[in-house]
C-alpha cells in the first residue's frame, strides 16, 4: 500500500519550533508499505522554526498576526499533487496541525484549545477523495484500508 504521511511523523525536523513528532508506529510501516513523507508546510515555502500558527476564521495565521495562509495553501496543493501522482491509498498525519490535523485543530485564540476540523492539507486529500487518518488512528485506518483492498481483489477474482 502506498501511504503518504507527514515528514515529522518519520523524525523529519520539519515542526515549527524545529522539532519532529517521531512515531514508531509509522516508522514501522516502512517495512510493509511505501512511504511518501511529506511537509505541506516547508513545501509552501515556510522555514524552521517558525512562529506558531493556527486557522483564524477560516485564514491561518501566525501568533503575531501575520497572515500566512497563502504559503499553507501553496504547500497543501503541491503535496496533493504528490498524493495523485503517486496514487497515494492512504495518509497518516499528525494530530492537531493547522496543515495536518484530521480530526481537531486549535481553535486559533492561541491558548491551546482545541476544536473538532481538519487542516488545510487534511481537507483538501478529503476534497480529492484521498482518506486521512490521525495519527493516532493508524492501526486502525490500515486495517480498514487493507479490508477495501481484499474486497476490490476479491471482486476483481469474480470477474475474471
Amino acid at each position: 500500500m502506498k501511504i503518504l504521511v507527514s515528514a515529522c511523523l518519520l523524525g523529519h525536523r520539519c515542526k515549527y519550533n524545529g522539532g519532529d513528532n517521531y512515531s514508531e508506529t509509522v516508522a514501522a510501516l516502512a517495512q510493509r508499505h511505501q512511504l511518501l513523507p511529506v511537509c505541506p508546510e516547508l513545501a509552501g515555502g515556510l522555514s524552521v522554526p517558525r512562529h506558531p500558527c493556527e486557522i483564524v476564521r477560516g485564514t491561518v495565521m501566525n501568533d503575531r498576526g501575520e497572515n500566512v495562509d497563502g504559503a499553507f495553501r501553496r504547500g497543501a496543493a503541491i503535496c496533493l499533487q504528490k498524493a495523485l501522482d503517486e496514487k497515494i491509498d492512504l495518509a497518516i498525519l499528525q494530530s492537531r496541525s493547522p496543515s495536518c490535523g484530521v480530526k481537531q485543530i486549535y481553535d486559533g485564540t492561541f491558548s491551546g484549545t482545541l476544536i473538532q476540523g481538519s487542516g488545510v492539507f487534511a481537507q483538501l486529500l478529503r476534497e480529492h477523495g484521498i482518506p486521512a487518518a490521525d495519527v493516532s488512528d493508524a492501526e486502525e485506518a490500515l486495517a480498514e484500508r487493507r479490508k477495501g483492498h481484499e474486497s476490490q481483489a476479491d471482486q476483481a477474482d469474480k470477474e475474471i
